[in-house]
């Protein structure tokens, strides 16, 4: 436990950083998961709607300092790849 009293603000304020990072990375896995479950179900509709929301998921992550930009970029390239290989 801290001695100095801003060094205990300090952890105060890092575990609430830490709870709302992992709420936001939580709802951004769950969005990559479900678009990935859709494309095994083969339906493209729903599929690019799901992948429409795991997109803003990413990047709201990203825009939040969740994840790294570059990081945003890669996943959501290798997740529109995916669904460019379901249509040949």
């Amino acid at each position: 436990m801290p001695n100095i009293s801003s060094a205990a603000k300090r952890v105060r304020v890092t575990e609430k950083r830490t709870l709302r990072n992992r709420q936001v990375k939580a709802t951004m896995r769950t969005a990559i998961r479900q678009y990935l479950q859709t494309l095994e179900s083969g339906s493209r509709e729903v599929a690019e709607a799901s992948l429409r929301n795991a997109i803003s998921q990413i990047d709201r992550a990203a825009s939040k300092g969740v994840i790294h930009k570059n990081q945003a970029a890669r996943k959501k390239s290798r997740l529109s790849k995916r669904l460019a290989s379901l249509a040949s």
